[in-house]
Formats: structure tokens, C-alpha cells, sequence
């Protein structure tokens, strides 16, 4: 697992993975340069704070907060943004380190939106089930354990079935989750750590991808095993 993480930091240095961290970065830049626009905007025409220094003052300090209250969303929203391209990362990742291996089957989007929308309802559920743990534990100053297992799990998962549908059906995919289970689930407790430090979120979901795609080609299953490529 160590060194699948030490080649998806490694590979940051391409400049296909490079592109996807900085259009996630320009993206949520862009979006938040026009919400704060907007804000200013709209408080430039309204009448709450009066006329005179007090009401200069009220639009000052109500637009300053129009600007600082969205950056600790802004790394959430360039990972989200990041989230569109990472089959890009996969390609580059496979490219670089299995191009023995034959092309990644094709997904439809029936497929993807099932896949989605399955996600989405393991995540609430999972959520709603740890709901009294948190309750409990929130008083004792404990509730950050819970929380990272519980990313742990639904990350592991997330970036498992990014990587792991390029090769294999759903069906077949989710089964080797399963038998795999404690292994995925502790690379998505590293992955939700690395989404937790400053800066380095920036590049999680580039790095979370490659490293779980290094973690998918060293499993012993046949149809992920390298083979001549089909022309």
C-alpha cells in the first residue's frame, strides 16, 4: 500500500495530472471570483444598512464576509470540480505503469448513473447509521474517530469503483470490494487523511485515483492481469 501511494505522489509531476489539479483549482477559483462579484453586486444595491458612515460601514463589513465565507468551501468545490476529469488520471496512470494491459471497457450512462445514485444511497444510509455514534461520542471529544472510519469506508468505496469499473462489470467489481474489504477500506481512511490537510487536498482526488488504481492492478485477478493489447 506504501508504495502505491509513493507512485501517485510521484506521478503528480506528469503534466496530464498537473492539467486536472489546476483546472479543479482555476474552476473553483473562477466560481468563487464570480460569487463574490455577485455579492458585492447585489449588496451595492441594497438600502438595509442606510446612508452615511454606518451604512458605508455595514457594506464593507457585509462584503468582506461575502469574501471570506466561501474559502473554506473552496478546496470542497475544486475537488469536486477535479471529480469530472479523473478518468483522465486513469489513463495517464495506466499509460505510464500497465501499457501491457488492453483498453478499459466501455461504461454507459445508464451504468454510470446507476453507480451514482447506489453510492449516494450507501452514503446516506452509512451516515445515518453512525448518526448515535457521533451523538455519543461528540460529548467526549471522540467523534473524529467514527467520522474517519465512516470517510474511510465511503471514500475507499468512491474511488474503488472509479477505478475498478474501467476493468471490471459492476457485478464482479463490488464482489472483489467485498473479499477486499479491510484493504480498501484502510487506503480510504489514507485517502480521507489526505483530503484533511491543507493544501495537499488540493491534489487528493488526483492522488486518491492513481493510488487506487495501483492498489486495483496488484490485485491477483485475471481480468486485471497485464496481456497483449486488442487492435
Amino acid at each position: 500500500m506504501l508504495a502505491a501511494l509513493a507512485k501517485a505522489f510521484a506521478q503528480l509531476a506528469d503534466p496530464r495530472l498537473r492539467r486536472v489539479v489546476v483546472f479543479g483549482i482555476l474552476s473553483a477559483a473562477a466560481a468563487y471570483a464570480g460569487l463574490v462579484t455577485l455579492a458585492w453586486w447585489a449588496l451595492g444595491r441594497t438600502t438595509w444598512f442606510g446612508g452615511g458612515w454606518e451604512g458605508t460601514a455595514g457594506h464593507l463589513a457585509a462584503g468582506l464576509l461575502a469574501a471570506i465565507l466561501p474559502l473554506p468551501f473552496f478546496p470542497a468545490l475544486a475537488t469536486a470540480l477535479m471529480s469530472v476529469r479523473l478518468e483522465a488520471v486513469a489513463e495517464a496512470v495506466d499509460e505510464r505503469h500497465y501499457p501491457e494491459l488492453n483498453w478499459p471497457r466501455p461504461q454507459k450512462w445508464a451504468e454510470i448513473l446507476a453507480t451514482t445514485l447506489r453510492f449516494l444511497g450507501v452514503m446516506v444510509l452509512v451516515n445515518l447509521a453512525a448518526l448515535p455514534l457521533y451523538a455519543v461520542l461528540m460529548f467526549t471529544g471522540l467523534a473524529a474517530v467514527p467520522a474517519l472510519a465512516v470517510n474511510g469506508y465511503l471514500l475507499g468505496r468512491e474511488y474503488y469503483e472509479v477505478v475498478a469499473f474501467r476493468r471490471l462489470p459492476p457485478a464482479e467489481a463490488r464482489l472483489l470490494f467485498r473479499n477486499r474489504l479491510g484493504r480498501y477500506w484502510l487506503a480510504g481512511t489514507v485517502i480521507a487523511v489526505l483530503f484533511g490537510i491543507p493544501l495537499l487536498n488540493l491534489t487528493a482526488p488526483v492522488v486518491a485515483t492513481a493510488f487506487m488504481l495501483h492498489l486495483l492492478h496488484s490485485e491477483p485477478h485475471q481480468a486485471l492481469q497485464p496481456h497483449a493489447r486488442e487492435v
